[in-house]
């Protein structure tokens, strides 16, 4: 679970970190009142919404003029914003954070995330910091620096030190550098967060370090331990039907094919998807049901599948072990019917009392294909899809 720049420089200045004065503001006439709160010569405009390149999609606007505040938030709120990490659809600008100016005389990158090779949380810096981050790690690796964290120790004040020597801060920045890793670090495990990013991390005219922008992820698995967080997630910023899969336990992420598929176990989606590509299809979706395939579970993810108006097909690959495969079918019938499915529906089901199951879906009467493998499955729902 993602949070808006507002909320994360929020919880940011709570751990003691110096974020730069601003408000949030919904309308023009918030954002104008906004600026003249914060007072000042110069007000940045920038749009709240859960990606990053926001500055070269015209998402980010400086102004001297409250007038250029107005015109900025005018033409920002109701929209949606197109960036390299939204898609072609964009994401829809509700609010926006009026802030003060900053004198920048550097920008750094600064993150905190998990490192799964080595189980470890990482720190990742870069003095190349700003808008073009991505750029400088694809082409210019060696500008990014890294060290990784042990989790029975915590983080050392001498890697903080070697970054900060890395980043080319001396004096003071390098307390001051120490001190927000710090602070970061604490702040990424007392929230069970996924991703801390702070780009840039500016050094100002004065020499010292804001965080002016503030990225935080949640672990949406630890969501349980955290109500406060969840209070502050915005789902205008999600996919509507991975939001509604979210609601019935359902692990669901659109994808760009006609095929739809429904799994139990990530690891088999993962090989179901495959195989319809390897047999000429497009996967419309990853949907895992989980080991409970009960009968509104199912029923849920048939809905799910068929609010996707370019599925031609579906493909339901079901391993019946804690489930049997028989009430796993009785299952499959009962969604089918109440839902009303009317696109071809291939199922293929293993495990216990599968051939049971099968012969029970050849005789239901339904417009539902058994198949005797995965490849024989794979190979049907391609042909009903290109059939259509």
């Amino acid at each position: 679970m993602n949070l808006h720049e507002y909320q994360s420089k929020k919880i940011f200045a709570s751990y003691g970190i110096p974020v730069p004065r601003g408000t949030v503001a919904s309308t023009a006439d918030e954002a104008v009142a906004a600026a003249q709160g914060l007072g000042g010569p110069v007000w940045v405009v920038k749009a709240q919404v859960h990606a990053g390149g926001r500055g070269k999609a015209g998402g980010v606007k400086v102004t001297k003029e409250l007038d250029g505040v107005r015109q900025a938030a005018s033409a920002m709120l109701g929209t949606r914003l197109v960036t390299k990490q939204t898609g072609a659809d964009g994401l829809p600008i509700s609010q926006v954070y009026v802030e003060e100016g900053s004198a920048i005389a550097r920008e750094i990158y600064l993150s905190l995330t998990l490192n799964r090779e080595k189980s470890r949380i990482a720190v990742v810096a870069s003095a190349a910091g700003g808008m073009d981050i991505e750029e400088v790690a694809a082409h210019e690796p060696e500008k990014i620096l890294s060290i990784t964290i042990h989790p029975a120790v915590g983080l050392e004040a001498y890697q903080a030190r070697e970054l900060a020597f890395g980043l080319g801060f001396a004096g003071s920045q390098i307390t001051e550098f120490t001190t927000i890793l710090k602070a970061l670090y604490k702040l990424y495990i007392d929230n069970d967060a996924s991703l801390v990013e702070v780009n840039p991390l500016i050094v100002t005219g004065d020499g010292k370090l804001v965080a002016l922008d503030a990225k935080i992820g949640i672990d949406p698995n630890a969501l349980f331990r955290h109500p406060d967080l969840v209070a502050l997630r915005d789902r205008t910023q999600e996919d509507p039907i991975e939001a509604r899969a979210a609601e019935h336990d359902l692990n669901y992420v659109s994808l760009d094919g006609n095929i739809a598929c429904m799994v139990n176990g990530a690891g088999l989606a993962m090989a179901t998807m495959d195989i319809i590509k390897l047999h000429g299809g497009k996967p419309a979706n990853f949907l895992d049901v989980g080991g409970g395939a009960t009968v509104e579970r199912v029923t849920a993810a048939f809905e799910l599948i068929l609010s996707n108006p370019n599925v031609q097909a579906i493909l339901v690959n079901i391993f019946g072990g804690i489930v049997r495969c028989d009430v796993i079918a009785e299952g499959i019938m009962a969604a089918v019917q109440k839902v009303g499915v009317k696109v071809p529906v291939v199922v293929r089901l293993e495990g216990t009392n599968a051939k049971q199951a099968r012969e029970m879906l050849s005789k239901s009467g339904l417009a539902v294909t058994p198949a005797a493998s995965l490849t024989d499955a794979a190979k049907k729902v391609v042909a009903a899809a290109k059939s259509r």
